[in-house]
């Protein structure tokens, strides 16, 4: 039974392996953090912002449902937030729930929330996380943020995925790994441009270098929780020595680089942005187990009952790796 539901799971979008892992240049990062995800990793993504929201400044959730959502519980994750055309999440309980964390500092204070800027995108088409389910994030953070930090996109009819311009990719009406298409739809560059806090410059060849990382070497919480292998986006000028800002980008179910080979790491245009804008991308990699066989980061509490909090191992792995980079 619980094979099934985590194939119903596995739907959200969630190779080859590279080289080993290969040494970091020095960098010379700004205290500046921004995240984005798709599906699974959107989940992660605002996950991530509610446990450090002291430290980010930024985040874009594509095709995913309120932090909480699933409240520790696989069945209200299928039944409330994904795309069951006869519930909706309970926003009322959700809330309750993440008050509780702020005021056992379990979670970063509704105070630092407040201070990010946020792109919100789900598509109209997309079959796998409703657009009632992403309209209830937004809902989430139009309560939680100033208006003018919010941009929530929701009249693209794109399937579920991370939609580009560039072509050669899937079809935008498909949800089809890698799960990343051409829809001449550049998110990369609206999500960046809203959450960045400088002024977007335009893409450019992305002539700096991917590197592996040892997530265990460098991160030891990470043990057990992420694959032993993650990757990091280095532009040419932070390889140099120029102050950069750090980016986090969380990939979907079967989209690490185990599943789908470097295609996330290349092909979402991120890197494209970040040579031009002096932005390190950082690409934590989830790691497959009995419980995980799909690979999605965890928004329904396979990994701790604490997933959802600065202690919940997979947050605090993914911030000690960003540490490591400093």
């Amino acid at each position: 039974m619980l094979s099934c539901r985590l194939a119903v799971l596995s739907a959200m979008v969630v190779s080859t392996s590279l080289a080993a892992s290969e040494p970091l240049p020095k960098l010379n990062l700004t205290a500046n953090i921004t995240v984005s995800g798709l599906s699974s990793g959107g989940y992660m993504a605002g996950q991530f912002h509610q446990a450090y929201a002291e430290e980010v400044t930024g985040v874009a959730i594509l095709a995913a449902g309120p932090v909480n959502c699933a409240q520790g519980d696989l069945r209200i994750a299928m039944g409330h937030c994904m795309a069951n055309p006869n519930s909706e999440p309970d926003l009322a309980s959700i809330e309750t729930k993440l008050n509780q964390l702020r005021e056992a500092g379990e979670l970063a204070p509704l105070s630092a929330v407040q201070g990010a800027k946020v792109w919100l995108f789900n598509g109209s088409a997309d079959q796998t996380v409703s657009a009632k389910v992403g309209a209830a994030l937004a809902r989430q953070y139009t309560h939680w943020l100033p208006a003018a930090q919010l941009a929530v996109v929701a009249d693209q009819p794109f399937a579920h995925h991370f939609p580009t311009a560039k072509a050669g990719l899937t079809e935008c009406d498909k949800s089809e790994s890698p799960f990343i298409a051409s829809c001449q739809y550049d998110a990369a560059a609206k999500l960046l441009g809203h959450i960045l806090a400088k002024p977007l410059k335009a893409a450019t060849d992305p002539i700096g270098q991917l590197l592996k990382l040892d997530q265990h070497q460098l991160a030891p919480a990470s043990q057990g929780q992420l694959a032993q292998y993650g990757y990091v986006y280095i532009p040419q000028s932070c390889s140099a020595g120029q102050r950069c800002d750090l980016h986090i980008s969380f990939h979907g179910c079967r989209q690490d680089a185990s599943q789908i080979g470097e295609a996330y790491l290349r092909q979402t245009g991120l890197n494209d942005y970040a040579e031009a804008n002096q932005l390190v991308v950082l690409y934590p990699q989830v790691e497959k187990s009995t419980l995980n066989p799909f690979g999605c980061w965890d928004w329904w509490g396979y990994s701790a009952s604490n997933y959802l909090t600065k202690k919940g191992p997979q947050n605090l792995a993914v911030k000690h790796l960003a540490a490591a980079l400093r």
